[in-house]
Protein backbone atom coordinates (compact mmCIF):
# COMPACT_ATOMS: atom_id res chain seq x y z
CA UNK A 1 0.00 0.00 0.00
CA UNK A 2 1.34 3.46 -0.67
CA UNK A 3 1.20 6.65 0.59
CA UNK A 4 -0.72 6.23 4.19
CA UNK A 5 -3.31 9.62 5.37
CA UNK A 6 -4.01 9.81 9.15
CA UNK A 7 -6.85 11.77 9.16
CA UNK A 8 -8.11 10.48 13.02
CA UNK A 9 -8.75 13.52 15.39
CA UNK A 10 -10.04 15.63 12.66
CA UNK A 11 -13.55 17.16 12.20
CA UNK A 12 -16.17 17.06 8.92
CA UNK A 13 -14.71 17.89 5.98
CA UNK A 14 -11.12 17.74 7.27
CA UNK A 15 -10.49 14.43 6.49
CA UNK A 16 -11.82 14.36 3.03
CA UNK A 17 -10.02 18.11 2.07
CA UNK A 18 -7.21 15.91 3.49
CA UNK A 19 -7.46 13.39 0.94
CA UNK A 20 -8.81 15.49 -1.94
CA UNK A 21 -5.67 17.41 -1.32
CA UNK A 22 -3.18 14.23 -1.85
CA UNK A 23 -5.16 12.95 -4.69
CA UNK A 24 -5.06 16.05 -6.81
CA UNK A 25 -1.46 17.30 -5.96
CA UNK A 26 0.39 13.63 -6.08
CA UNK A 27 -2.04 11.37 -8.23
CA UNK A 28 -1.76 8.36 -5.98
CA UNK A 29 -2.73 5.11 -7.50
CA UNK A 30 -2.79 3.22 -3.92
CA UNK A 31 -3.85 5.33 -0.68
CA UNK A 32 -4.63 4.57 2.84
CA UNK A 33 -6.57 6.26 4.99
CA UNK A 34 -7.18 6.09 9.10
CA UNK A 35 -10.66 7.95 10.28
CA UNK A 36 -12.24 7.32 13.53
CA UNK A 37 -15.42 7.96 13.09
CA UNK A 38 -18.33 6.12 10.70
CA UNK A 39 -19.29 9.72 8.80
CA UNK A 40 -16.02 10.25 8.03
CA UNK A 41 -15.65 6.82 6.72
CA UNK A 42 -18.38 7.38 4.49
CA UNK A 43 -17.48 10.31 2.89
CA UNK A 44 -14.13 9.51 2.23
CA UNK A 45 -15.26 6.23 0.81
CA UNK A 46 -17.79 7.72 -1.51
CA UNK A 47 -14.88 11.03 -2.17
CA UNK A 48 -12.54 7.83 -3.96
CA UNK A 49 -14.64 6.19 -5.42
CA UNK A 50 -16.27 9.22 -7.47
CA UNK A 51 -12.60 10.17 -8.30
CA UNK A 52 -12.38 6.27 -9.64
CA UNK A 53 -10.44 3.91 -6.84
CA UNK A 54 -11.75 0.69 -5.56
CA UNK A 55 -12.44 1.15 -1.64
CA UNK A 56 -12.38 -1.55 0.77
CA UNK A 57 -12.38 -1.18 4.67
CA UNK A 58 -11.51 -2.86 8.11
CA UNK A 59 -11.85 -1.63 11.95
CA UNK A 60 -9.04 -2.04 14.15
CA UNK A 61 -10.10 -1.00 17.30
CA UNK A 62 -11.86 2.68 17.36
CA UNK A 63 -9.99 2.92 13.80
CA UNK A 64 -11.16 2.61 10.12
CA UNK A 65 -8.42 1.51 8.09
CA UNK A 66 -9.58 2.44 4.40
CA UNK A 67 -7.61 1.13 1.46
CA UNK A 68 -8.13 2.78 -1.93
CA UNK A 69 -6.83 1.45 -5.34
CA UNK A 70 -6.50 2.52 -8.74
CA UNK A 71 -6.43 0.54 -11.84
CA UNK A 72 -2.73 -0.29 -12.86
CA UNK A 73 -2.50 2.96 -15.60
CA UNK A 74 -3.74 5.08 -13.15
CA UNK A 75 -7.01 5.63 -15.69
CA UNK A 76 -9.05 5.47 -12.56
CA UNK A 77 -8.35 8.93 -11.07
CA UNK A 78 -9.11 10.24 -14.86
CA UNK A 79 -12.06 8.32 -15.53
CA UNK A 80 -13.11 9.55 -12.07
CA UNK A 81 -12.30 13.06 -12.92
CA UNK A 82 -13.86 12.86 -16.44
CA UNK A 83 -17.06 11.60 -14.89
CA UNK A 84 -17.50 13.98 -12.72
CA UNK A 85 -16.93 16.84 -15.41
CA UNK A 86 -19.27 14.92 -17.03
CA UNK A 87 -21.63 15.18 -14.26
CA UNK A 88 -21.36 18.70 -13.55
CA UNK A 89 -21.90 19.12 -17.68
CA UNK A 90 -25.25 17.60 -17.13
CA UNK A 91 -25.95 19.20 -13.61
CA UNK A 92 -25.90 22.87 -15.57
CA UNK A 93 -28.00 21.94 -18.17
CA UNK A 94 -31.06 21.40 -16.29
CA UNK A 95 -32.82 23.19 -13.46
CA UNK A 96 -32.26 21.70 -9.81
CA UNK A 97 -33.80 22.90 -7.04
CA UNK A 98 -31.78 21.96 -3.51
CA UNK A 99 -33.54 21.72 -0.31
CA UNK A 100 -32.00 22.28 2.70
CA UNK A 101 -33.81 21.24 6.31
CA UNK A 102 -31.99 22.83 9.19
CA UNK A 103 -34.61 21.41 11.73
CA UNK A 104 -37.49 19.08 12.82
CA UNK A 105 -39.73 22.01 13.16
CA UNK A 106 -40.82 24.42 10.35
CA UNK A 107 -40.91 27.85 11.90
CA UNK A 108 -41.08 29.15 15.35
CA UNK A 109 -43.59 29.97 18.02
CA UNK A 110 -45.36 26.36 18.71
CA UNK A 111 -42.84 22.88 18.75
CA UNK A 112 -45.57 20.88 18.26
CA UNK A 113 -47.36 23.05 15.14
CA UNK A 114 -44.08 23.44 13.91
CA UNK A 115 -43.64 19.51 13.40
CA UNK A 116 -47.01 19.19 11.65
CA UNK A 117 -45.34 21.68 9.55
CA UNK A 118 -42.78 20.36 8.66
CA UNK A 119 -44.22 16.93 7.44
CA UNK A 120 -46.69 18.26 5.60
CA UNK A 121 -43.73 20.34 3.35
CA UNK A 122 -41.62 17.12 3.27
CA UNK A 123 -44.93 15.39 2.33
CA UNK A 124 -45.86 18.10 -0.01
CA UNK A 125 -42.39 19.03 -1.55
CA UNK A 126 -42.82 16.18 -4.34
CA UNK A 127 -45.01 18.37 -6.29
CA UNK A 128 -41.79 20.20 -7.45
CA UNK A 129 -41.75 16.98 -9.97
CA UNK A 130 -38.16 16.77 -11.83
CA UNK A 131 -36.86 19.92 -10.35
CA UNK A 132 -36.33 18.39 -6.62
CA UNK A 133 -33.25 17.55 -7.08
CA UNK A 134 -31.09 17.25 -3.47
CA UNK A 135 -32.86 17.31 0.27
CA UNK A 136 -30.13 18.05 2.55
CA UNK A 137 -30.39 17.81 6.14
CA UNK A 138 -28.35 19.68 8.60
CA UNK A 139 -28.46 20.51 12.44
CA UNK A 140 -31.80 18.72 13.80
CA UNK A 141 -32.87 18.11 10.81
CA UNK A 142 -30.87 14.94 10.77
CA UNK A 143 -33.41 13.50 12.81
CA UNK A 144 -36.08 13.75 10.45
CA UNK A 145 -33.89 10.59 8.15
CA UNK A 146 -33.83 8.10 10.97
CA UNK A 147 -35.83 5.08 11.90
CA UNK A 148 -38.61 6.94 14.41
CA UNK A 149 -39.06 9.83 11.61
CA UNK A 150 -42.57 10.46 10.39
CA UNK A 151 -41.62 10.80 6.93
CA UNK A 152 -39.20 8.23 6.61
CA UNK A 153 -41.52 6.48 3.82
CA UNK A 154 -41.74 9.28 1.91
CA UNK A 155 -37.66 10.08 2.15
CA UNK A 156 -37.27 6.70 0.89
CA UNK A 157 -39.73 6.89 -1.88
CA UNK A 158 -37.75 10.07 -3.05
CA UNK A 159 -35.03 8.63 -3.12
CA UNK A 160 -36.02 5.58 -4.63
CA UNK A 161 -37.20 8.00 -7.97
CA UNK A 162 -34.16 9.70 -8.02
CA UNK A 163 -33.42 12.31 -5.34
CA UNK A 164 -30.15 12.74 -3.67
CA UNK A 165 -30.39 12.68 0.21
CA UNK A 166 -27.86 13.84 2.55
CA UNK A 167 -27.23 13.96 5.69
CA UNK A 168 -24.70 15.69 8.08
CA UNK A 169 -22.02 13.71 9.56
CA UNK A 170 -21.30 16.17 12.48
CA UNK A 171 -24.72 16.93 13.13
CA UNK A 172 -25.47 12.76 13.14
CA UNK A 173 -22.67 12.32 15.54
CA UNK A 174 -23.45 15.99 17.90
CA UNK A 175 -26.73 14.06 18.51
CA UNK A 176 -25.59 10.51 18.83
CA UNK A 177 -27.66 9.11 15.63
CA UNK A 178 -25.03 8.08 13.26
CA UNK A 179 -26.31 4.23 13.76
CA UNK A 180 -30.03 5.17 13.64
CA UNK A 181 -29.91 6.82 10.22
CA UNK A 182 -32.00 4.94 7.81
CA UNK A 183 -32.53 7.11 4.31
CA UNK A 184 -29.93 8.92 2.42
CA UNK A 185 -26.13 9.28 2.71
CA UNK A 186 -24.13 10.69 5.09
CA UNK A 187 -22.30 14.11 3.65
CA UNK A 188 -19.74 16.84 4.90
CA UNK A 189 -19.31 20.67 5.20
CA UNK A 190 -17.74 20.08 1.54
CA UNK A 191 -19.93 18.40 -0.11
CA UNK A 192 -22.55 20.60 0.92
CA UNK A 193 -20.41 23.59 -0.48
CA UNK A 194 -20.52 21.74 -3.70
CA UNK A 195 -24.05 21.37 -3.79
CA UNK A 196 -25.13 25.06 -2.68
CA UNK A 197 -23.18 26.39 -5.80
CA UNK A 198 -24.17 23.60 -8.38
CA UNK A 199 -27.80 24.48 -7.70
CA UNK A 200 -30.40 26.64 -9.38
CA UNK A 201 -32.12 27.17 -6.79
CA UNK A 202 -31.64 26.80 -2.40
CA UNK A 203 -34.85 26.09 -0.26
CA UNK A 204 -33.72 26.76 3.78
CA UNK A 205 -36.31 25.43 5.71
CA UNK A 206 -36.35 25.85 9.64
Amino acid sequence: MGKTIDACGLTCPAPVLLVKDVVEKTNEQEIAVLVDNEASLENVTRFLVSRGYSVTDNQEGEVFRIEARCDQNGSGVNAGKAQKTEENREEASSRKILVMVASDCFGSGDDVLGEKLMISYLKTIKEMGSDLWQIIFVNGGVKLTTESSPVLEELQEYEKTGVIIFACGTCLEHFDLTANKKVGGTTNMLDIVTATQLADKVITIS
